[in-house]
């Protein structure tokens, strides 16, 4: 599993012990795990190969606290407001270890990164056992081993040496048959100032072109259809690598594979995007016409104080050619309103690069500071309500653009990958290649094929329709 046969012979063994503990402690047939990511995409990709070590010590899953003899929370740094629900849900936790002494109680991932948090669950929630970071989700079967008969409460973060190695051939505990992540790249050494992802994360590694393309392969061999290639800035993937291999490369070295499918990634860094890159993915077969590309503000002079090394003219040029280029392109985004020092007026530049863009749709943000970032020192004199009017402002704008371009798709007809039974009987709901929702009857048999859909009406973010036939 690791880079020798000893490594995994060890693994094994530290597995097969770990099972033997936990199926006296469990409370039922076998021990059952709930785990829970929060975040980006890469922490729900961190989360399955953690639940893929789980299953190789006998756990089954469930998605109740109560029925759970280890609970973990897979944490996310990049927003105040994603910490602010873990402390709240972990203080919740009290009672369940109450209740159930011999459950174990972990958690993981950027939050614990950072040693202020660390700190802070030593002294506040003695009832959590096991804290481990990103750098070492490899070594979670020792350190739970630790936990289970070290007697005492295991903190583990890594160091820097954690940040050169690629490990490849973790077990990966997939949450879908239809949709698959596969991470290329690990860490950014971008610093953009109001970032925590670097230091939580580590600097950029890229995973070899081969292995990444044997476990593309073996996902469409399996029958996955949405595959989405993962890094914090896709476009810097192969620079680590000895023989350096560029993020269109790579794609069009997966595009060659052959199967039905779909091939997504995030995120991708405007400074480092191409004209190489669009014309990959106006060229492939299998490419989505859809490119997730954060722009965060419209004024130059908020672009440099967030250290983004690019100018509103550089990310319009490049937005002008990929239209030229893809006739159907789906435009999506990230944008941060009230970053430190952002005027009203340099705030009204980023609405206007939107209504000239008309994104299918944005992810919106008001401005969180991170201890550890270079804007989390800068003044910041607009309050809060005045950023949530600028914020409730740019969503109007945003929200009339959606419902405009779903508008436009009245009456065509869609390629539609089935993900799942709709929130209503007799609804399937899937997503068209541009990664916009689409609801329309049908019988679940379509779940995880592709099907030919009518838009026949359009919300503001979902269309519906009606099946022409399977694609």
């Amino acid at each position: 599993m690791q880079e020798n046969n000893a490594s995994s012979r060890s693994t094994a063994a530290v597995i097969d012990d770990v099972a033997q503990i936990m199926k006296i402690r469990a409370r039922g047939e076998r021990p059952m795990a709930f785990v829970h990511s929060y975040g980006c995409q890469q922490n729900v990709a961190d989360g399955e190969k953690i639940k893929g070590f789980l299953e190789e010590m006998g756990f089954g899953f469930t998605q109740e606290q109560e029925e759970a003899d280890f609970i973990l929370f897979n944490t996310c740094a990049v927003r105040e407001h994603a910490e602010d629900r873990v402390f709240g849900n972990v203080g919740a936790l009290k009672n369940i270890k109450r209740r159930h002494p011999s459950v174990v109680i972990a958690l993981c991932g950027c939050m614990m990164e950072q040693e202020h948090v660390a700190e802070r669950i030593r002294k506040s929630y003695p009832y959590v056992s096991l804290v481990f970071g990103t750098h070492v989700i490899h070594r979670f079967p020792e350190l739970l081993l630790e936990t289970l008969t070290g007697g005492r409460r295991v903190f583990s973060r890594g160091d820097e040496s954690e940040d050169k190695v690629i490990r490849e051939g973790l077990p990966i505990h997939r949450d879908g048959s239809v949709k698959a992540w596969v991470t290329v790249m690990y860490g950014c050494n971008n610093f953009c100032s109001y970032c925590i992802v670097p230091y939580v994360r580590g600097r950029e590694r890229s995973r070899s072109p081969e292995a990444i393309e044997e476990e593309f392969a073996s996902l469409v061999r399996a029958g996955y259809r949405d595959i989405t290639l993962l890094g914090q800035n896709v476009n810097s993937y192969g620079k680590t690598l000895e023989t350096p291999v560029s993020f269109s490369e790579l794609l069009r070295r997966l595009d060659r594979i052959p199967g039905d499918y779909r091939i997504r990634f995030m995120t991708s860094h405007p400074k480092d995007a191409t004209r190489e890159l669009i014309d990959t993915i106006a060229q492939g077969t299998h490419i989505s016409h859809h490119l997730h590309l954060p722009f965060q503000s419209g004024n130059d002079r908020v672009l440099r104080e967030m250290n983004r090394r690019y100018d509103r003219a550089k990310y319009l040029e490049l937005i002008r050619y990929a239209k030229e280029k893809i006739s159907d392109l789906s435009l999506t985004s990230d944008v941060i309103v009230g970053f430190p020092g952002e005027t009203y007026e340099e705030f009204l530049d980023t609405v206007s690069l939107i209504r000239e863009v008309e994104f299918t749709s944005l992810f919106t943000f008001i401005y969180s500071p991170r201890r550890g970032t270079k804007a989390a020192a800068m003044d910041d004199p607009v309050p809060a309500e005045e950023k949530t009017r600028w914020f409730q402002e740019l969503c109007a704008v945003q929200e009339e653009i959606a419902a405009r371009r779903c508008q436009s798709a009245v009456g065509t007809v869609q390629r539609v990958l089935v993900e799942e039974e709709g929130k209503r009987e007799g609804l399937l709901s899937g997503r068209t290649d541009g990664n916009v929702i689409v609801d329309f009857p049908g019988p679940a048999s379509l779940i995880g094929r592709f099907a030919d859909v009518r838009v026949t009406a359009a919300r503001n973010w979902i269309l519906t329709g009606e099946l022409v036939s399977p694609a």
